[in-house]
C-alpha cells in the first residue's frame, strides 16, 4: 500500500461510488464519503454494508475484517469535510455542468498536491482541468461497474495533467487491487469507445425487429462468447448512462455512425432505465 495516500475522499454515493469506497475499505484505506443528497448518502451507505456483506457470505472477507473496514468509512456531510484526504475521486452523475462545478470547489480548499479524479465515463479530462486553478492534478480514473469484481481501471491523463499526477494514481490503482490501463483522453477512451456503439447497435436491431432482445443476446453470448448480451449488459449499466455517453461520443465526434438509437432514447425518457427501476430491455420483477 502507498502509505503517503492512506485516506480517500469520494464524492458520490451512486453505485461507482459506493463500489470504490468499499473497493477502498477492504483495501485497508480510511474512505471520505460525500452526496449532495442526504438521502442518497445514507442508502450508499447501506449498499457499502451490503457490498460487505457479500464479500463475507463469500468468504473474501472475514467478519472481523468486515468490522473493520466499516471502521473506517466516514460519510461527511458537507464537500470541504473531504479536505484531509490524500487523493479525491469524483463519481457523480455524468453531467458535466455538475463535474466541472466539483472540480472548482475542490480546488478551493484541497491542499495542491491532492490529486483529484475524476470516474467520469466520456467527459474531457482536459475541460475539466482547464476549469480549475491546477489542471496538472486533475485525472482521469475510470472504474468499471461493477467496481469491487471488475479488474480494470483506466487512467486518463489530460493535456494538462502533470507526470506525478498520473504516477500516484497508477500506484493507487495497484493499491486498489486493479489493473491500469491508460486511454487518450477522447470521448468514452478505450472500453466505452468500443462498447457503447455496440450496445446501441443492438438497440438499433432490436428496434429494426432482427430479433427479440433474448435473441439478440444469446446471439451475442454464444456465437462471440460473451459472458452477458449487450442489452443485458446495458441494463445493467443503466440506459441512462448508456445513453449519455453516445450522446457525448455523437456531439464530440459529429459523425452519424454514433447517433442515439431512438429506442434507447424513448426507453429512457419512459423511466425505464435497466435494473435500478425494473425494467428497460427486460424486465426485472424482484425489484
Amino acid at each position: 500500500m502507498n502509505h503517503q495516500i492512506k485516506t480517500i475522499g469520494i464524492i458520490g454515493a451512486g453505485r461507482m461510488g459506493t463500489g470504490i469506497a468499499q473497493t477502498g475499505l477492504v483495501h485497508q484505506f480510511e474512505i471520505l464519503i460525500f452526496d449532495a443528497l442526504p438521502d442518497q448518502l445514507q442508502k450508499g451507505i447501506k449498499a457499502i454494508q451490503k457490498g460487505l456483506d457479500l464479500s463475507v457470505s463469500k468468504g473474501s472477507l472475514s467478519p472481523k475484517g468486515k468490522k473493520e473496514a466499516e471502521t473506517r468509512l466516514h460519510p461527511v456531510s458537507s464537500l470541504d469535510q473531504i479536505k484531509s484526504a490524500g487523493f479525491v475521486i469524483e463519481a457523480a452523475v455524468e453531467n458535466e455542468t455538475i463535474k466541472t462545478k466539483i472540480f472548482k470547489e475542490l480546488d478551493a480548499f484541497l491542499p495542491p498536491a491532492v490529486v483529484m479524479a475524476s470516474n467520469t465515463s466520456s467527459i474531457s479530462i482536459t475541460r475539466l482541468g482547464s476549469a480549475t486553478q491546477n489542471p496538472g492534478r486533475v485525472i482521469g480514473m475510470h472504474f468499471m461497474n461493477p467496481v469491487p469484481v471488475m479488474e480494470l481501471v483506466e487512467i486518463i491523463p489530460g493535456f494538462h495533467t502533470s507526470p506525478g499526477t498520473k504516477t500516484a494514481t497508477l500506484n493507487l490503482a495497484k493499491d486498489l487491487g486493479k489493473t491500469a490501463v491508460e486511454s487518450a483522453d477522447t470521448p468514452g477512451f478505450i472500453v466505452n469507445r468500443i462498447l457503447m456503439p455496440m450496445i446501441n447497435e443492438a438497440a438499433f436491431a432490436l428496434m429494426e425487429q432482427t430479433g427479440t432482445a433474448e435473441a439478440i443476446d444469446r446471439a451475442m453470448t454464444l456465437g462471440a462468447h460473451f459472458p452477458m448480451g449487450p442489452l443485458e449488459l446495458a441494463d445493467m449499466i443503466g440506459l441512462d448512462i448508456c445513453l449519455d455517453i453516445c450522446e457525448v461520443m455523437h456531439r464530440e465526434f459529429g459523425e452519424p455512425k454514433y447517433i442515439p438509437c431512438p429506442l434507447l432514447k424513448k426507453y429512457v425518457e419512459a423511466g425505464w432505465l435497466g435494473k435500478k427501476t425494473g425494467r428497460g430491455f427486460y424486465t426485472y420483477p424482484d425489484k
